[in-house]
């Protein structure tokens, strides 16, 4: 996506955290829709508590999956105010891939429901959760959103329809990857990522998607078949100035018949 594009939607959303009146907050509303932050009520004895980040998209409206392409804005959540919460950690629906003229992005074309995992310093205390929230929302223009969200876990926290929807949230993730439906790297140039993959289904409709992470930036890949392979080549566009820290590169594989995900090696 163009960042001069990008940039004429520079109206951003600045939403007020107001009382949560359940186990999730209010609403925050923006033009191509509205955000808000659920959980499912209080912490397991490990400091773990579930919650979901609900993204309602307008008709004709997108936002981004965890690498947003060259100048796209993945979803962010800031729990600095919220001493209560030592970690929050995203994760993620298989994307779709969207070509808006401008370059192909991963991301999704509807509305969705991102899990949220939250780790709570005491999980015998009860802990409000003030979290800020930073994404893209697009049509035909991009508008970051920022919002600031509350939420007390312990209000409502028995709410069927919360602890449903993050439910649901959780079940929507991928699968985790196999021999049989996976990926994994082959040797190739410098300036590309080589990856096999094995799915179930027709080859054509085999798609995969690796997040730059670690200070990698890549490219929209190409694919090829080749002795009954499915062969993906990713453009290389950016590495990190050092070795990058972390197990590896985090990819989404999707077939008709589901996704996986996995890591690849840093190349």
């Amino acid at each position: 996506m163009d960042l001069l594009k990008f940039s004429l939607g520079v109206a951003v959303l600045m939403a007020t955290a107001l009382p949560a009146a359940a186990s999730s907050s209010p609403w925050a509303d923006s033009e191509g829709g509205r955000v808000r932050l659920v959980t499912t009520g209080t912490a397991d004895a490990s400091g773990r508590l579930s919650g979901a980040l609900h993204i309602e998209l307008k008709p004709g409206w997108k936002t981004y999956w965890r690498d947003p392409g060259a100048s796209g804005v993945p979803p962010q959540i800031d729990i600095t105010k919220a001493p209560g919460i030592t970690k929050a950690e995203l994760s993620y629906p298989a994307p779709g891939r969207h070509d808006d003229g401008y370059g192909s992005w991963a991301g999704y074309d509807r509305t969705v429901a991102l899990p949220v995992t939250f780790t709570v310093a005491n999980p015998k205390e009860n802990t409000v959760i003030e979290a800020g929230v930073f994404l893209g929302i697009c049509q035909t223009i991009c508008i970051p959103v920022q919002a600031q969200l509350k939420v007390d876990p312990g209000v409502d926290a028995g709410n069927a329809e919360d602890a449903e929807l993050v439910k649901s949230a959780l079940a929507s993730l991928p699968q985790k990857a196999t021999d049989i439906f996976g990926a994994k790297t082959l040797p190739g140039e410098k300036d590309k990522l080589i990856v096999e993959a094995t799915a179930p289904g027709v080859a054509k409709s085999v798609d995969l998607f690796v997040a730059g992470e670690q200070g990698y930036l890549f490219g929209a890949p190409t694919r090829a078949e080749k002795d009954g392979k499915i062969v993906f080549s990713i453009p290389i566009l950016g590495r990190p100035d050092k070795a990058a820290e972390g197990s590896g590169l985090p990819y989404t594989l999707t077939a008709p018949s589901g996704a996986v995900e996995g890591l690849l090696p840093y190349p």
